[in-house]
């Protein structure tokens, strides 16, 4: 069995959930693993750097504890998001942690390095590489990834349609392949699938739940949006990325006139400096396919939802391929 499928076997739906900067806890990954989706969190969400220990004993442990009592439906693995970027000084203890913990997935960022996926090739991780280009996902495979993440209109999005992205990844990469980009509904991951991909990256539908670590304003506005309601720029951290509209006006700024920011100038190190607005606090991320978000809902609640669209859509492209079948045979 090769390794999409060894994955895909473990899940209720192939879905991976996207590591939410802030966003993702704990709390949020262990709701999403035991629904049946992969959960994911940003290393640089534990802070202080020492809490992450803690945390990925705690998810460790928990899930340990989830799959003794319901055998016959375990939990999914979890991943790690790692910043392999060079102002990331965390990395390398970050990195660490994940090794001794065994971390089953680790979802690499802004920059592709052989020594990070060889340290989680060492127990058996796998590693997944954000890509917004092809260039980017060949350099990614050159490396050692296992398999890349196409991010086509995600919160932090490439320029991309995601049907020219998987239709060029697949011409010569047959590996583990998630897409990224307005996917909200369990139709849109089959429809991903039928592209081609092997899993859904979902992050916004995310952020509207009661596990998720936002403040509630902004999951009202994820629930009060929709695709009209999203703002591409990079001024805020340097990546092009789609954010809130009300969040940008909310903050005193021209959501339609913003200047271009440096790229250079992106840190994970330091803050980012500029004007008193600043991203993640004041400015809020999401991606165009907020508008299938009508209420904020338990994580168990919202991958029902989603399992069950994936089921009625499947369903749907049987009766629709029958039917088209139907007068060729007559004809026959």
């Amino acid at each position: 069995m090769n390794l999409a499928a060894n994955l895909r076997e473990r899940l209720s739906v192939p879905i991976i959930a996207a590591p939410l900067f802030i966003i993702s806890n704990p709390d949020l990954v262990l709701a999403q693993c035991k629904a049946g989706v992969v959960g994911s969190f940003p290393a640089l969400n534990a802070r202080p750097a020492t809490m992450l220990d803690e945390w990925l004993a705690r998810i460790r442990e928990e899930i340990d504890a989830h799959d003794r009592a319901h055998p016959d439906r375990p939990a999914a693995p979890f991943a790690v998001n790692q910043i392999v970027h060079r102002t990331n000084a965390r990395l390398e203890r970050d990195l660490e942690l994940c090794v001794k913990h065994r971390a089953p997935i680790v979802i690499t960022s802004l920059g592709a390095r052989e020594d990070v996926n060889q340290a989680v090739h060492s127990y058996g991780g796998i590693v997944l590489h954000d890509v917004i280009n092809d260039r980017f996902a060949r350099k990614a495979i050159e490396k050692g990834a296992d398999g890349p993440i196409a991010v086509a209109a995600g919160g932090h999005a490439g320029g991309l349609s995601p049907f020219a992205f998987v239709q060029q990844l697949r011409t010569w990469w047959d590996g583990p392949l998630a897409l990224s980009g307005a996917i909200a509904t369990g139709a849109n991951v089959l429809a991903a699938q039928i592209m081609g991909a092997d899993f859904a990256y979902i992050g916004s539908p995310f952020i509207a739940t009661e596990e998720a670590n936002a403040h509630a304003d902004y999951k009202k506005m994820i629930v009060d949006s929709d695709a009209d309601d999203i703002v591409y720029t990079n001024l805020f951290t340097g990546v092009h990325g789609n954010d809130l509209r009300p969040s940008v006006v909310r903050s005193g700024l021209d959501p339609d006139n913003l200047p271009t920011s440096d790229p250079s100038a992106m840190n994970f190190a330091e803050p980012r400096e500029g004007a008193n607005v600043k991203p993640w606090r004041d400015i809020w991320g999401s991606g165009q396919g907020i508008g299938a978000v009508t209420h904020i809902t338990p994580t168990a609640d919202l991958v029902a939802r989603l399992v069950a669209e994936y089921g009625a859509a499947g369903a749907r492209t049987v009766q629709f391929s029958s039917s088209r079948a139907a007068p060729s045979e007559t004809r026959a």
